[in-house]
């Protein structure tokens, strides 16, 4: 129990630590550079240096599913607060998250994702966060890049995956844009299976790209149960 104790605050430290430098770093760098293109580098850098400084080994499976020059969707599972540096570290594109509205205010974090063009959603106010993707549509359409997205909109206490909130595919959808369902599987049990004989390895499955630009918004029920659907399926490999 106290390896586990401060395993967990060895990570939580190194988080902080990480967040603080290569969040300041980004944030001066990215005055100099509006596409993100470099905050997406140090974002990369930061989810990679986390996990490697925290002893935490991953496999990522499907990357043949991403072609190379285009942007996705990406909906996954939400085990575990490891899932936000394992997939920006398993998956190697330029790619902002959609996030609840309240991590805006963080320092370093905050200012960090502001200067990278995450966008910000208030969950707690329909109005504002359906502004709030309005925004965001406009925001993709002049500079376009990759998404993250946690469909459940919060993590799950127990390992069986949510119902999946619509707002998120539903801008996939306004965009065109195709979506890929990841599947992450140990991230909720990490800090057991660290100290026992149990296999550590984080996975991140990416399954195929789901297509968009036939559907209107009266199919959103359907695409919203077809990714939930498939990210079920990644999610038990």
């Amino acid at each position: 129990m106290i390896k586990v104790k401060f395993y967990y605050f060895w990570i939580v430290f190194n988080v902080a630590l990480w967040t603080v430098v290569l969040g300041s770093i980004g944030v001066v760098g990215s005055l100099f550079e509006w596409r993100g293109r470099y905050m997406g580098w140090i974002v990369r850098s930061w989810a990679k240096i986390i996990l490697k400084a925290s002893f935490i080994r991953f496999d990522v499976n499907g990357e043949e599913n991403i072609k190379s020059g285009k942007h996705y969707f990406f909906a996954a599972n939400h085990p575990s607060e490891f899932d936000i540096p394992l997939v920006f570290a398993g998956i190697k594109l330029q790619m902002v998250a959609i996030s609840k509205i309240e991590l805006k205010n963080i320092p370093f974090l905050g200012w960090a994702m502001q200067a990278a063009g995450h966008i910000f959603v208030d969950r707690k106010n329909p109005a504002r966060a359906l502004e709030s993707m309005k925004k965001a549509k406009k925001s993709m359409h002049k500079n376009p890049r990759s998404v993250i997205i946690f469909p459940e909109g919060t993590r799950s206490n127990n390992g069986k995956i949510l119902p999946f909130k619509k707002g998120g595919l539903v801008l996939a959808m306004n965009l065109n844009m195709e979506v890929i369902p990841v599947g992450i599987i140990g991230t909720r049990t990490l800090l057991k299976n660290k100290f026992s004989n149990q296999d550590d390895t984080l996975k991140l499955n990416i399954g195929k790209p789901i297509k968009t630009s036939l559907l209107n918004y009266e199919d959103r029920d359907k695409l919203v149960k077809e990714v939930r659907d498939e990210v079920v399926k990644l999610g038990r490999c």
